[in-house]
């Protein structure tokens, strides 16, 4: 349900669809979609500009023209019925990319809920690219980085930013490691900064009894180039990507 908070203060623009109730006045009362050049049509007084105001400006600003030599304190309510004209886009990682319509304070996880969620291999980021507000009339953009693990699983709120108009969000897929060889659960493991080789066998739920713990080999790509790491210690840190050999031992 829509908040009607959000309403009042949501603008409108092209293409928005906005119910106008005329009470009493059936006649008067219809349904509108807000022209390429912000306008409306109605009964009585024709061609109205609603472009950048609020269903409260709105009403206002009908009430004081049919009161204008054609009604008796009229009583005018309007109401949003589509929201069309701002619009942001989400690639990436979710089950629906694409273009979507957003309201006014419409934040990251719904708009993530527009799209369908998130998609089984989603990052633990979103990225969102925007035009700065330090250079409204340049085509300056920012980029935001949003933690989605922080928001998601510890109710980090302070993460659930609004999305304006304009902006585009991408979810990166998920970065893993690769425990392979003589591990228990040999497997992709979802990747998190500061994960360490004894740290990623732990996730693999421990050495085999065959295991070699002291004969680990790390697979890496550098440069596009895979690159085998043959002296490790189990506190070094591995990175996103890496296959963690694990070989069996000899005796």
């Amino acid at each position: 349900m829509t908040n009607p908070l959000f309403c009042q203060d949501y603008t409108v623009g092209e293409d928005d669809v906005i119910t106008i109730t005329v009470y009493n006045q059936p006649q008067l009362s219809t349904k509108v979609r807000v022209s390429g050049d912000g306008a409306i049509v109605l009964p009585l007084l024709g061609n109205i500009r609603v472009k950048g105001l609020n269903v409260i400006e709105i009403s206002e600003k009908l009430t004081g023209l049919y009161a204008d030599g054609y009604l008796v304190n009229p009583q005018i309510s309007v109401f949003i019925e589509e929201y069309s004209s701002k619009k942001a886009t989400i690639l990436g990682m979710v089950k629906t990319p694409g273009h979507y319509s957003i309201r006014q304070h419409t934040t990251i996880l719904e708009f993530i809920s527009m799209a369908g969620g998130l998609a089984a291999n989603a990052g633990s980021t979103a990225i969102i690219t925007r035009k700065s507000k330090a250079f409204l009339n340049k085509p300056e953009m920012e980029t935001i980085q949003i933690d989605l693990a922080s928001l998601i699983e510890k109710g980090q709120t302070s993460q659930n930013v609004p999305i304006y108009n304009g902006d585009s969000i991408y979810i990166p897929k998920m970065e893993v490691i690769y425990i392979n060889g003589e591990v228990k659960k040999p497997d992709a493991y979802k990747y998190e900064q500061g994960t360490t080789i004894i740290m990623a066998i732990t996730l693999a739920s421990g050495f085999t009894d065959k295991a070699a713990p002291g004969k680990i080999k790390i697979i890496r790509k550098i440069n596009g180039e895979e690159v085998v790491i043959t002296k490790t210690d189990m506190d070094e840190p591995v990175l996103a990507g890496d296959i963690i050999v694990v070989p069996e031992s000899i005796f």
